[in-house]
């Protein structure tokens, strides 16, 4: 298992501290979907530049998720 970090940027990046444990970076990049859904079903979140930056353990990034992808 591997620890895997999901910041959140909108211009400014909120830095996800704790990580989870996933078996894979496609584990991992499938949260990140699902963390998106929920995050879209949020009636206070709006911005359409949010998006999910899932990093691994490195700090590499290894998928950016846009949490609003049809809108400019």
């Amino acid at each position: 298992m591997r620890t895997y970090y999901f910041d959140l940027k909108d211009g400014v990046p909120v830095r996800d501290r704790r990580g989870l444990d996933f078996a894979s970076p496609g584990a991992a990049i499938a949260h990140s979907k699902d963390l998106a859904q929920r995050l879209r079903n949020e009636r206070n979140i709006q911005d359409p530049r949010l998006i999910i930056s899932v990093l691994d353990e490195s700090g590499t990034e290894v998928h950016r998720e846009p949490v609003y992808p049809d809108r400019p």
